[in-house]
């Protein structure tokens, strides 16, 4: 019996074709992924699905309900998880909690057989405001918010977006655990390993379906798109700038309260070197950065970034990088010209230097014909490279991006990795965070953080052959799973 018919859906905005033609079935029970690059069209059949957008043709049944007709009855049986986390960052864990259940008409006590196996990890945090939970954290109270109505069809939109490789596999495995209870789970990732967890997967490309079937077929022929081809960076662009010091790192501590969120750490990052800096959600990571960019004041140890001390002189800093932050960093209401030349009159640069600059690199990027389009209207994929270019269009000395690839397909990823390495190839140290593991193996030197200090820190060929690990996912989990602190 299928839980899910779709049959020949079509979905237009204005001039665009978010879906042509979309058919597929999904069964009861089963654990089906949805796959395709940024702009494929993956949200809006999520939000017709959920009775949140009406398909302009074709048919849509779930759990033998219509679609359109028959809407109440759908959304009493679906629990949704949109790609962005669904919770309210000022209510508590328990009033998010209590929020969601009313939306059904239900209670939490009513429905908490339903996610006691999930709520019961965070439980002990109901009075802690959603905003202030880790990524892992959130992931489990929005899975939790999702299913309190026990729903018996569950939508996740790239539900471990953002979050560390070790809270990943621990979703996935809540995942299994419901299907055990028969709950049909339609999920969208951009990770591989996620998607070798489904039972099936339709490849979503430009509105339709290029192919339905197990993953390791599909990952297989579209391997242009899942798999594409490895970065190779010799040492030699490198060691051509890596005698100066860009950061200085010493004995540097950031305490609120009696709590370390980072916990006495000390390095160094040369010029032109791909530094990444890696952790799970709450190791301190992203704490230590913004101390880097000075954003925030230690509260004990020295630093130094591009030659000026975070303490004492952490405005000149700030003028004197690029950043890149996780949650997108450009005004989405302005033009794709009219975002480059407010940052770089931010700073400093002159107007001639600036309209020269853009032409450059819009060409570069293939932007030309976009110059005028808002940002808003951008696939993520874009957005995030035109931010990455945004950031080092003043040519720092050093870029800091926190998770810049969050979200985005291989392939782009991999596009977005070639502007890396070529900054880098201009003498740009890139300070890079991601949860990606391949990446990690694209830097120079990874260090990875474990409750709040540096645990690990050398190329990735000397960390696996230091801890007998086949790849960076498997020595990035080994280290995190010895953290004592949790992640919250």
């Amino acid at each position: 019996m299928n839980a899910i018919e779709v049959n020949n859906v079509s979905k237009s905005y204005g001039r665009v074709k978010a879906l042509d033609g979309v058919t597929i079935d999904v069964g009861k029970g089963e654990i089906f992924g949805l796959i395709g690059p940024d702009g494929a069209g993956k949200t809006t059949l999520f939000r017709i699905l959920c009775t949140l957008l009406l398909p302009d043709q074709g048919s849509v049944r779930v759990d033998g309900f219509d679609a359109v007709a028959q809407m109440g009855e759908i959304r009493r049986r679906v629990g949704y998880m949109p790609g962005k986390f669904s919770l309210y960052e000022d209510l508590t864990v328990r009033e998010n909690l209590d929020f969601f259940a009313t939306l059904f008409g239900t209670t939490v006590d009513e429905g908490y057989d339903s996610i006691k196996a999930i709520y019961s990890q965070i439980e002990r945090f109901e009075n802690r405001k959603a905003g202030a939970l880790s990524g892992g954290m959130k992931q489990k109270l929005a899975l939790s918010c999702a299913l309190v109505h026990a729903p018996s069809v569950l939508l996740l939109d790239e539900p471990t977006t953002g979050v560390d490789p070790v809270s990943r596999k621990e979703f996935w495995e809540m995942l299994c655990m419901l299907k055990q209870r028969d709950i049909t789970i339609v999920a969208s990732t951009p990770y591989l390993d996620e998607v070798r967890r489904c039972e099936r997967v339709a490849f979503l490309h430009e509105g339709t379906i290029r192919g339905v079937d197990s993953p390791d077929n599909i990952l297989d022929r579209f391997a242009d798109v899942f798999n594409p081809p490895g970065l190779g960076r010799s040492a030699s662009d490198f060691s051509e700038h890596s005698s100066e010091n860009v950061i200085e790192v010493s004995h540097l501590v950031k305490a609120f309260g009696s709590f370390h969120a980072v916990d006495d750490i000390s390095f160094t990052v040369k010029r032109g070197e791909i530094f990444g800096f890696l952790g799970a959600n709450g190791a301190g990571k992203t704490t230590a950065m913004h101390m880097l960019t000075g954003l925030n004041q230690p509260t004990s140890g020295t630093g130094t970034v591009a030659g000026y001390d975070i303490c004492k002189q952490h405005e000149q800093v700030k003028r004197h990088i690029g950043y890149m932050s996780q949650r997108f960093s450009l005004y989405e209401d302005l033009t794709v010209a009219e975002n480059i030349r407010l940052f770089a009159g931010i700073y400093g640069m002159d107007s001639r230097e600036i309209a020269r600059k853009t032409d450059e690199l819009l060409k570069k990027l293939d932007f030309s014909e976009h110059r005028d389009d808002l940002v808003r209207s951008l696939p993520l994929g874009w957005k995030q490279k035109l931010a990455f270019s945004v950031s080092i269009f003043h040519e720092p000395g050093v870029v800091f991006l926190d998770e810049p690839t969050g979200g985005v397909d291989p392939a782009t990823r991999r596009q977005f990795w070639e502007l890396i390495y070529e900054a880098a190839g201009r003498g740009i140290t890139v300070f890079v965070t991601t949860h990606y593991m391949d990446e990690a193996e694209y830097c120079d030197r990874v260090s990875i953080m474990v409750d709040g200090k540096i645990k690990a820190m050398g190329t990735p060929e000397e960390l696996k052959q230091t801890y007998g690990q086949p790849d960076m996912d498997h020595v990035f989990t080994f280290l995190a799973r010895q953290a004592t602190r949790s992640s919250d």
